[in-house]
Order: C-alpha cells, then sequence, then structure tokens
C-alpha cells in the first residue's frame, strides 16, 4: 500500500512546533525589507515627476507637494495594511487592489510629464509606480502563503477579467455596427425586438367581476370595468380622452367607447 505523506499546513504546523518559526521566514523578512528600500526609491521617482506635472498645472509649491505625494502615500497605507493582513493569514483583496488603482493614477499622472511621442520616455515615467505594485502584491500573496499555506488569486486576476470582459463587450460592439452598415434594417429590428423583450411592459390591470344582471363577456361590460379602475374615472373633462384611451382594449370604436363612457357618467343606458 502506498503511503501519503502530510498535507502542506500539516507539515508547516509540524515545523513551526519544533522550531518556533516555519522555513523560508529569515527569506521573506529579508524580501519585505528590501521592498520597503525598493518602494522608497521608486516613491521618489514617482514622487518627482508628478510634482513637476503639477506644479506646471497648479503654480502652488505648498499644494504641488501634497497633492503629489498623496497618491504614494496612500499606496504605502494600503501596503501596511495588505501586509498586516496576510501577515495575520487573512485576505486583503480590496486593499490589494486599492494598491493597483494607486499605482494606475501615478501611472497616468506621471504619463503627463512624459513625452507621449516616445515608448521609452513614457516606460521611463511608468515603471516605478507599476513595478512597485507587482511587487507589493507578490510579497503579500507569499507572505499569506507562507502563514496558511494556501493559494489566493493575484489581484491581477481581476484586473485581467475585468479587462477581458470590457474587450469582448467593445468587439461586441463593433460586430454589430458593422452588421448594421451591411443590413440596417434587419439589424434594427433584432435591437428592437431584442430591446422589447428586455423591457416588457407592465401587465394591465385586471378587469373586476361584471355586476349581477350585466353579460360577462360583452365588450361593453370590458370597457366599463377598466373605466372603474382608470385613474380618470368620474372626470368628464377627461372622458374623451380616456374612451380613446380605453377603446382599443376593449375592441371598441373610439365613438361607441365615448356613447358608453358618458351613459356611465349620467347614470343612464344608451
Amino acid at each position: 500500500m502506498s503511503r501519503t505523506g502530510p498535507e502542506p499546513g500539516q507539515r508547516l504546523t509540524s515545523i513551526r512546533r519544533r522550531t518556533g518559526r516555519a522555513p523560508g521566514s529569515a527569506l521573506i523578512a529579508v524580501a519585505a525589507w528590501l521592498l520597503a528600500l525598493t518602494g522608497g526609491g521608486a516613491l521618489y521617482v514617482s514622487f518627482s515627476a508628478q510634482y513637476t506635472y503639477i506644479l506646471a498645472v497648479r503654480r502652488q509649491d505648498a499644494a504641488s507637494v501634497i497633492e503629489a505625494v498623496l497618491l504614494d502615500l496612500l499606496m504605502i497605507v494600503f501596503t501596511l495594511l495588505a501586509l498586516g493582513l496576510a501577515r495575520a493569514g487573512q485576505p486583503a483583496r480590496t486593499e490589494r487592489a486599492l494598491i493597483l488603482a494607486c499605482a494606475a493614477a501615478s501611472a497616468c499622472m506621471n504619463i503627463s510629464a512624459a513625452d507621449v511621442a516616445s515608448p521609452r520616455s513614457v516606460a521611463a515615467y511608468t515603471v516605478a509606480p507599476v513595478a512597485l505594485a507587482v511587487v507589493v502584491d507578490r510579497v503579500v500573496a507569499v507572505i499569506r502563503r507562507h502563514v496558511l499555506a494556501d493559494k489566493q488569486h493575484s489581484a491581477w486576476t481581476t484586473v485581467g477579467r475585468a479587462a477581458a470582459a470590457a474587450a469582448r463587450t467593445g468587439g461586441l460592439v463593433l460586430l454589430y455596427l458593422l452588421r448594421f452598415a451591411l443590413a440596417a434594417p434587419e439589424t434594427a429590428r433584432g435591437l428592437r425586438q431584442m430591446v422589447l423583450a428586455a423591457a416588457p411592459l407592465p401587465a394591465l390591470p385586471q378587469a373586476p367581476a361584471p355586476e349581477a344582471g350585466e353579460p360577462s363577456c360583452t365588450k361593453k361590460s370590458v370597457f366599463l370595468a377598466l373605466y372603474r379602475v382608470h385613474p380618470d374615472y368620474g372626470d368628464r373633462s377627461r372622458a374623451s380622452r380616456v374612451a380613446a384611451e380605453l377603446a382599443p382594449q376593449a375592441g371598441l370604436q373610439p365613438g361607441t367607447a365615448r356613447s358608453y363612457l358618458y351613459a356611465e357618467l349620467d347614470g343612464r343606458k344608451p
């Protein structure tokens, strides 16, 4: 019979009990300190580009410094939160997504100070925040795996799925635009049917039971039943408009429906 070894989580627990800490802790600690040093340099580079751009727009030294360092400080805050949650064995998906958002905003701001006509200039201005976001995400993921010996999806997975969904939607829109250019009437009819099917009209009010002595299946009884539940029931000034509105639902001509309506208002039969 084949013997299976313990699960990874059980092996880590056993090693912790013998040595007091999990294997690889020192290496991960060194990586975290290197992340701090690398992050400091990357944030300085990013801050310099952001400050140059904001100062040219605002013309205010103090305000430009605060706004230029804002995204970097937010990235530091979310990084510390994500690292703390990872060390506690808790998920940090929201914090990791916010780190990516700050990095994307910082990269966009840095592009404003670059020569957009030069790919090398754009890369030189955007590599710092993007690389820092990637490293932070991987350090958080490794720490969580080290603590719980499990796998957590990267925050880049969500970004990739969103980009794929946007690409599919854009491709579908372009395909329908091409189809409309080639066969406009058929495409328009198909889109009309799709919209009508997706947004059906609310059901018409159910007519109450007819009064005693009145036929149950006549057009007149159906019309009067609809009129008695209409919001404008009893309003003579709106009688003609209401008759024209309800006549098709009862299968009557507007003139006939109008005579039934006035007879109802007058309390007499025509």
